[in-house]
């Protein structure tokens, strides 16, 4: 199946953008808008999304069969990890979550719609829009920057979005499914790619728009806000980093299975390569395991998965780093039991680090992971003390009260979102992302007293 021609959504890539297609791609947009979407009812665009979601996750799903065809090529995960992903943004891209996720946000499911009526005072209020909405996207991993296209479309935003050089086949795919069920809508949606930092482009785009959503490092952001106009608003999410903690009841016999199968499935999920991935496991003490086991038990869950979700091919200097840090972890091994290492035979598929040393430790990712010991939570969050502020989930293995005594400790330490070990890199569609309201993040308020 080759692309249709007719979507506005097929800017041309990045040697062909000029800043005047950038301009009067723009201006296509905001009239666009104000045709088909600015007056159009909420439940109409949820409507759309959802449909267009489920038929994601149908097999004979053409944009989808593209997806895992050409995405192989394109993003260099594999048709199974690729499967895996999209599956599990498409399922909670259903009409009660999106109604769930305007009520949380906005108070009020109609809120985009008309003046709703406050339940503590005598005034309604009213959310808006920016009329356009640029995005510069990431692009390590598509579902943020599906997201992203979804909550543009729940606020009746025209939206441009800028994906990094080589990243926008999976967006444009799901633009493309938008438009096969309502030509209307996606025509208020661009997308392009070129090289970050591009000014001659970025100028005019910025120029344009409302607001600006950007995800990607501190530098990169603080670089994106200086050439913002003063009138424009500015949202960044920056670099954030995630671990998981294992408590020493779900290293019980009976809970050891489904404890490591899940931490597996966040390794495995995107290749790590999203900010909810884990960098590392705490394993507490006091369990039926030691730390070392479970490294060790987890490395063998790794294969397994591997064999049926294989990880993909690597630029060769991704794989060099993978090789570069087995072997200093193959030396300190051989020198003294307070490192171990287990690893894919022929090949950087998978790697697992057991380190005595409870400092955190950053992961070169690619499914390259640390297990640590830790007497308690409270220890583990000493050492990952420098990464205070930068954590942005902890994937915890625990039940009960217990579990619950631990996430308000992660709370107050400034964790923003805590959830089982299993579900890290698939958070529900109301998640705050960086403890923010992603829909809310976007909105002006007009408040109304009769």
């Amino acid at each position: 199946m080759e692309l249709p021609n007719y979507f506005i959504a097929d800017l041309p890539r990045e040697h062909a953008v000029t800043p005047k297609l950038v301009i009067e791609a723009c201006e296509t947009l905001k009239r666009n808008r104000e045709r088909f979407l600015s007056g159009r009812p909420t439940s109409s665009i949820v409507g759309v999304l959802s449909a267009t979601a489920q038929s994601w996750l149908r097999e004979e799903n053409p944009f989808r069969r593209l997806a895992l065809e050409r995405g192989v090529a394109e993003t260099g995960f594999s048709e199974a990890t690729i499967a895996r992903g999209l599956d599990a943004f498409f399922k909670e891209l259903t009409s009660d979550n999106l109604n769930a996720l305007i009520a949380q946000d906005l108070g009020h499911v109609e809120r985009l719609d008309r003046f709703v009526a406050e339940r503590t005072s005598d005034t309604a209020a009213l959310a808006r829009g920016p009329e356009l909405l640029v995005h510069i996207a990431a692009g390590n991993i598509p579902n943020p920057t599906i997201f992203s296209i979804v909550l543009g479309f729940l606020t009746r935003s025209a939206q441009f979005v800028k994906c990094a050089r080589g990243t926008s086949l999976l967006p444009r795919l799901f633009a493309h499914s938008i438009y096969e069920l309502d030509p209307k809508l996606a025509s208020c949606l661009e997308i392009a790619e070129w090289p970050g930092g591009t000014e001659s482009l970025e100028h005019p785009l910025f120029a344009e728009a409302d607001c600006v959503t950007a995800t990607g490092s501190d530098e990169t952001l603080a670089a994106i806000r200086q050439r913002l106009p003063a009138r424009t608003r500015f949202l960044g999410y920056g670099h954030r980093v995630s671990f998981g903690y294992v408590t020493s009841e779900a290293l019980g016999r009976f809970e050891l299975g489904k404890t490591l199968e899940r931490a597996a499935n966040d390794v495995v999920a995107w290749n790590q390569l999203g900010c909810l991935s884990p960098h590392l496991f705490y394993v507490e003490h006091g369990g039926a395991v030691s730390a070392e086991t479970f490294a060790e038990k987890l490395a063998e869950q790794l294969a397994v998965i591997e064999s049926t979700t294989p990880r993909g091919n690597l630029p060769a200097e991704d794989a060099a780093v993978i090789a570069l840090k087995r072997g200093f972890y193959e030396v300190r091994a051989a020198a003294s039991n307070d490192a171990k290492l287990w690893q894919s035979e022929g090949s950087t598929a998978w790697t697992v680090v057991y380190e005595s040393d409870p400092q955190f430790q950053l992961s070169c990712l690619n499914r390259f992971v640390y297990v640590k010991p830790a007497a308690e939570l409270a220890e583990a969050l000493r050492y990952a003390e420098v990464l205070r502020g930068k954590i942005s989930t902890v994937g915890l293995a625990a039940s009960g009260d217990r579990a619950q005594s631990l996430a308000m400790q992660l709370a107050r330490w400034g964790v923003t979102r805590v959830c089982r070990i299993g579900e890290m890199q698939h958070p529900p569609l109301t998640w705050r992302h960086d403890g923010r309201p992603a829909l809310g993040d976007l909105v002006t308020w007009t408040e109304w007293k009769s």
